[in-house]
């Protein structure tokens, strides 16, 4: 028993020395430069091997890094990256600040890699300077700064016309957009764009063609020119080899065109596939925020109210609190109620560019006060309906209750001669449209099951090695079969397994 003990006694400072040895491995984070200098490497890597999937990696890592680097992390990279007096050196410097490297990180440069890396390939320049511009965006003391350095990036890039560059090349032209935006100029840049996108079309660059199509409905949307957004979208195929990124803002914008147009079912949908294909919720708060105001609200104009939930969540709780507000005064049917909580959230809803559909409920917070007064009564006058609702006469109130009467909201007749409305009874919720629900979600599997399939990645050249691996099977059978018919093997040489 006491050598059982001992052990017990013992087991603790063994689990502690196992739990320090754990903390002491914990990898220690890359620093932003030298991050910089791999993600450059792996760019020339994926230019001289021809294989995207290098830059794509790259591309991963950059809304992580543009939050760790600044003056001195990008002036520190390009020196380390490029040799002395280098023309490209000279250039990407000259949009920085000038002032003193550290002397920590240039222990680490070794100049034996600088002149291995004098003659880098232009992806690298390329995706230099796209780290450069997306820090001029950060501030707006350098947003004219950057504008100059995106119209400068634009010309060079395309001036190179090189196909390895498309995924960069996607990211330069938002990072264009945006410093567009910032300036206030958004309009002058959509000729520049249209062209752009003209071109990669023609040159099948899918990714280029993604993220100027979403540039241009930006702009559009931004000065209410839908019917153009709307020709843009029907002229034009988005890329189906698109990013999720890509996608989710091409649905939420193509959402937007679709609420103002009254296709309040396609943009359900649309907004729907955008919160699909969005990034997580604590990645782009922003994103996700906007494109849940807007599905609110367009489920506000179909008649349905939004699962309670969706305003409890972390990310929505305070963006949404305006809209929860609108929802309940819709869900009530008071029309007092909806009237004053547009009239204290205007602003917001301003800002949101979501005032005008908003606007659209007053007849939706009706038609629901309507249906809650056919349900409570067999029979009610229209008098009293036009003081239940806040209407302003008898006839406004005859009106309304004979087209909800007409588009099948509630089951009754008017009475015109003794002025008041009689109910019927409600029609079974449960109908033939429950198919059409279901077929709708079994066609969205289907398509998620074949963009996965068409998404997978397969070994290059793996077949090749099966080939080569049964060809040198039937050598060696062919050669053992040989020299079986000559007599210099015997079967039992070779084995049960021949």
């Amino acid at each position: 028993m006491a050598d059982v003990e001992m052990k017990q006694a013992n087991a603790k400072p063994a689990k502690d020395a196992e739990e320090k040895k754990k903390e002491e491995q914990k990898p220690i984070p890359i620093s932003p430069v030298a991050e910089i200098k791999s993600n450059v490497l792996l760019i020339d890597r994926a230019v001289t091997t021809l294989e995207p999937r290098f830059t794509h990696r790259v591309l991963r890592t950059l809304t992580a890094l543009r939050k760790r680097i600044d003056d001195s992390v990008l002036r520190n990279a390009i020196e380390s990256i490029y040799p002395k007096d280098h023309a490209v050196k000279k250039n990407l410097l000259a949009w920085l600040p000038s002032g003193p490297s550290s002397t920590g990180q240039e222990m680490d440069v070794d100049t034996s890699s600088k002149t291995s890396q004098a003659e880098l390939v232009p992806e690298a320049e390329m995706y230099l300077r796209l780290l450069i511009l997306l820090h001029l965006l950060a501030s707006e003391e350098t947003q004219e700064k950057a504008l100059e350095l995106a119209n400068e990036t634009a010309e060079k890039m395309q001036a190179l016309n090189r196909r390895s560059m498309d995924a960069i090349a996607a990211k330069i032209w938002y990072a264009v957009d945006r410093a567009y935006e910032l300036a206030g100029e958004l309009s002058d840049a959509r000729p520049m764009f249209l062209a752009a996108q003209r071109t990669a079309s023609l040159r099948h660059d899918d990714e280029a063609q993604a993220a100027l199509i979403n540039c241009l409905l930006r702009s559009y949307i931004t000065y209410n020119l839908y019917d153009q957004a709307d020709k843009l979208v029907s002229k034009t195929t988005f890329p189906p080899s698109a990013s999720n990124a890509q996608f989710a803002r091409f649905h939420y914008y193509l959402g937007r065109i679709r609420a103002v147009q009254l296709n309040y079912t396609e943009a359900h949908t649309n907004l729907q596939q955008a919160i699909r294909r969005a990034p997580p919720a604590k990645t782009a708060p922003g994103f996700y925020q906007a494109v849940h105001k807007y599905f609110v609200v367009v489920e506000l104009l179909m008649g349905d109210i939004p699962d309670r939930s969706l305003f409890r969540h972390v990310v929505l709780e305070k963006a949404l609190t305006a809209y929860f507000d609108i929802v309940k005064a819709v869900r009530t049917g008071s029309l007092a109620q909806f009237q004053s909580t547009l009239s204290k959230h205007a602003a917001q809803f301003e800002e949101d560019h979501t005032y005008t559909l908003i606007i659209r409920l007053r007849q939706n917070v009706i038609k629901t006060g309507i249906r809650r007064l056919s349900l409570s009564y067999s029979r009610i006058s229209l008098r009293d309906i036009c003081i239940k609702l806040n209407l302003d006469s008898e006839e406004d109130a005859e009106y309304i209750v004979g087209k909800a009467i007409r588009d099948g909201v509630i089951e009754g007749r008017i009475v015109h001669d003794k002025g008041w409305m009689e109910c019927g009874t409600q029609k079974n919720a449960y109908g033939p449209e429950v198919s059409e629900v279901f077929g709708r979600r079994i066609a969205f599997c289907l398509d998620l099951h074949n963009q996965s399939v068409k998404a997978m990645r397969y070994p290059l050249n793996a077949h090749r090695k099966e080939l080569a691996a049964a060809e040198g099977a039937r050598e060696r059978e062919k050669e053992l079969a040989k020299e079986i018919q000559d007599g210099e093997l015997d079967e039992d040489d070779i084995g049960p397994d021949f």
